[in-house]
């Protein structure tokens, strides 16, 4: 997925491109990496081939005192490791960059009272469809932007995302109330010409493209705005929303890692830090002692 016009760019940067669409990288993902790999280039002052191990150490060491934030440098270095390893075949100069630890904070989770808030305050059926997948089959924000209407698959009850995270496949589920929500978006959307059989599942303005990432987050934000919720949301939100509610719901967590299409179980292992329903539904073993059972003997004083 070819994201820049070809014919205005160096021979380093197409063959970064290159590498990139062989992967099935995402549209995100592509302007990200193109983005930080000039940055380092920027600031090198030369064409990032000709860098030496020192130069990405003292780049490291200068961002830092700079006082860039850990998760932005991480993104930096994700794409230079990727540029260096595959791009210029260097990965000596790959392993001199390292990514920083930081405390991870927990996400941000609504309440299936909040989702549902969240979702009726849509202004149109498309986004209330949209955000419907978002949160009841757990989907990335460009997941849910790249989904094709043939991707819908009725007869198994799945959704096709051919293009997650790091280009891989997989199912996701498809519930009874989802496939009937996203009906009802066909027929409103094909008698209006927006959708098409072998087209996007959610257009953007013109309906050979889908729907963009941001105009996502925009429509997710304005719905919580208008519904009251005072926290900070956006598209991934509903993600982690799903997770930590199948999680309270006791659904194994290695089901919930293979719907998130994590790779690691750590990162599903996550959300029991933010499923308050599953910590309440915990017997403690002090319980189990009843040694303080109204009308039981308790200590004296």
């Amino acid at each position: 997925m070819t994201i820049v016009n070809s014919t205005s760019i160096s021979p380093l940067r197409q063959r970064l491109i290159d590498d990139m669409n062989m992967r099935h990288f995402g549209r995100d993902t592509q302007r990200n990496y193109l983005r930080d790999v000039a940055r380092f280039a920027s600031w090198l002052g030369r064409p990032p081939d000709k860098a030496t191990g020192e130069d990405l150490r003292r780049f490291q060491i200068e961002q830092s005192d700079a006082g860039m934030a850990a998760p932005t440098m991480n993104s930096i270095v994700s794409a230079l490791r990727f540029f260096f390893t595959f791009t210029l075949d260097r990965p000596d100069l790959a392993r001199k960059l390292y990514r920083i630890k930081h405390p991870r904070k927990l996400p941000v989770v609504l309440s299936r009272e909040e989702v549902a808030r969240l979702l009726n305050a849509t202004t149109c059926l498309k986004h209330q469809a949209a955000l419907s997948v978002a949160y009841g089959a757990g989907l990335r924000v460009a997941e849910v932007s790249m989904l094709k209407v043939r991707d819908v698959d009725s007869e198994r009850m799945l959704l096709r995302v051919e293009r997650g995270k790091g280009g891989q496949y997989r199912n996701a589920m498809l519930s009874d109330d989802l496939l009937g929500l996203l009906r009802q978006w066909w027929k409103v959307g094909y008698r209006q010409g927006e959708l098409h059989r072998d087209g996007w599942l959610f257009p953007g303005q013109h309906y050979l493209k889908p729907i963009s990432t941001r105009q996502l987050h925009r429509v997710v934000v304005e719905a919580a705005q208008a519904a009251s919720i005072t926290k900070r949301v956006g598209p991934h939100t509903l993600r982690h929303s799903f997770a930590t509610h199948l999680l309270e719901d006791g659904i194994d967590i290695r089901i919930i890692q293979t719907l998130l299409g994590h790779a690691k179980l750590d990162n599903t292992a996550f959300y029991t830090k933010v499923a308050t329903r599953t910590i309440r539904a915990v017997t403690s073993p002090l319980d189990k002692l009843a040694m303080f059972i109204p009308g039981a003997g308790t200590p004296d004083g």
